[in-house]
This record gives C-alpha cells, structure tokens and sequence, in this order.
C-alpha cells in the first residue's frame, strides 16, 4: 500500500528550503574512520565575520531545533549547523557514544571546512557536546552559550528524586519514544504550556520519521551521559559562558542551572527565562535570540565586506 501524506516529511523539506534560502548549504563530510559528519554551512564563508556552531539536543534533527535563528544570525556570523552522530546524515561504525567522542567529531568536521576558531552555542544534549567542546579544545572555542543543559548532573541525581523519571531506561521511553502516549509525554515535560490534543495520526507520523532511525545508538548517547557521572569530574572551562534554562524546565531541573553557575564562578552568567519549559528554542525564541544577540554580538565590531571561501562536498 503505498504510503500516506506525511506531515513530519513535508515540514523537514519545509526546514531545508528555508535553510538554503538563508544562505546555507548542505554538506558532507567523510572523517576517513567510519565516521561521516553532515552540517549545514555557510555558501559562502566571510573571513571577515567570526564563525557561530549551533548544536542540536536529542530529538528531531538539527533543521528543525534551530531554523527560527539562522536568518537574524548569519548577517553577522558564519553560521554553521552540524548534524550529530546518529542525527540526520550524520552516523559512524566505531563504538563511542560520549559526549567527548560527538565534540571531537564535530571539531574534526569544523577543520575540514578550514575553521579553526568559533563561538559555540548548544542546547539540551548539544550542551554537552558543547561543553566537552570547550573543555576539550580550550584555544578554539571563544565563547560558549549553554541552554538547558544539565552538563553538572551526577548519576546520584536520578536515585535522589531530582528528575520525573526513576532510571535511565525510563528516561529513553521518554527522550526516544516509539508510541504515541509517551511522544504525548515528552510534549507534557519539555513545554511549560504544551499542545493539547495533537492526533494520534500525527505523532505516529512524527515517531516514524524522526524517533525509529539508530534508536539503539541513541539510546547508547542517553546512557552514556549517566553512567558514573560525578560533578567532580567536569572540568572547569575558562571561556566566557552564557547559560540560559526555561524556569520550568523538567527535563533538566532549574538546579542543574544554579549548579553549573556556581561550578563556573565568575566566568559565568545565568539567564532564567520565564513562563518556559525545557524547549525554549521552541518557546521564547525571540527572548532566546536576544540573549545570543546580547552576549554574542554586542560586543562584534562593525561587519566589513571580506573574502570568500567553500569547502567539503555539497548534496
């Protein structure tokens, strides 16, 4: 029988148009290990402007978490958008599912396109990434935004009631659902005033095109941000960081956010921004990208026309 009309499919084409009319470019990179990354990228890339990476938190892919920011921030950043390990186009046959292993990746894919030096800005899991980024490659990373991102968490956190579900296992049913009742329950938890009544037919359509591909991989991800995870192992970045998390945000308590403050001292500033869950970008993307605008590019001088360049494989 052939298959119906798919919303979720329709509005990706919609996200990938809309990409490419801001400027932006398909790309794809092979690392040469197994490893292939795929990124959104500038069509052309001003030397003269400073370099932005946004990075994707689980769920659907890179297009559809940051697609209300790329036209107001690519007139004064190269604004690349990779798709993460086991995200969109982007997979690897090697074993490793750490966050430090997804930095890496994306900081190789970043060097082949011949960026060297970057602003980085993340969101929920991209905040991980996004961190270990900036911990990892301390002369690369300028500065750093971290929007909801629990990247302070301890595995004890889960056992202590801190989180809406008992154990890891729950928390993927949730993060990665495969039915209807727990997309429903992702949508309760991660929006301060989540959609009612959304039919059936379309979360279906949504967990068939978005939830189903490398379930087990990303199901490895979520666990392995957990196992053994200790505050005093995190290493304290030195970068100036913005940090920015929904007021009722479920996914990642609001203490994760205290937490993360006090653990980075002066070199960080917290926002709290009211009325809105753990999918801000979602929520309030206006209020979000006033605080990119105001901790990004306030400081920027003045653009000035510069050179041009392309790299990597365009689809």
């Amino acid at each position: 029988m052939a298959k119906c009309f798919s919303f979720t499919a329709t509005r990706d084409w919609c996200f990938r148009y809309s990409f490419s009319n801001a400027g932006l470019r398909s790309s794809t990179t092979d690392l040469g290990d197994g490893t292939v990354m795929h990124v959104w990228a500038p069509k052309a890339h001003i030397k003269s402007k400073p370099t932005l990476v946004l990075i994707h938190g689980i769920g659907a892919n890179a297009m559809w978490q940051w697609n209300d920011f790329i036209s107001p921030l690519m007139s004064r950043f190269n604004v690349y958008v990779p798709d993460l390990l086991f995200f969109g186009d982007s997979y690897t046959t090697r074993p490793e599912r750490s966050e430090q292993f997804q930095a890496q990746c994306v900081m190789r894919v970043m060097e082949a396109h011949g960026v060297t030096v970057m602003n980085v800005v993340g969101i929920s899991y991209g905040g991980f990434v996004s961190y270990s980024m900036a911990a990892q490659f301390k002369e690369r990373v300028e500065k750093l935004v971290l929007c909801c991102a629990g990247v302070c968490l301890e595995d004890k956190d889960m056992d202590e009631g801190m989180f809406k579900v008992k154990n890891v296992d729950e928390a993927v049913s949730i993060l990665l659902p495969q039915k209807p009742e727990k997309l429903r329950e992702l949508l309760k938890i991660s929006f301060y005033k989540p959609a009612k009544r959304v039919p059936t037919c379309f979360l279906n359509d949504f967990i068939n095109e978005m939830c189903t591909e490398y379930f087990e991989e990303r199901k490895e991800l979520i666990q392995a941000l957990h196992k053994d995870r200790k505050l005093s192992d995190l290493p304290k970045i030195t970068q100036p960081t913005l940090i920015i998390w929904g007021e009722h945000d479920q996914i990642f308590p609001l203490e994760l956010a205290h937490r993360l403050k006090r653990h980075l001292g002066d070199n960080a500033e917290l926002v709290i921004i009211k009325n809105a869950g753990h999918a801000i970008n979602v929520e309030k993307p206006k209020e979000l990208h006033k605080h990119f605008k105001s901790f990004l590019i306030d400081s920027l001088p003045p653009t000035k026309p510069g050179n041009h360049s392309n790299a990597c494989k365009t689809d």
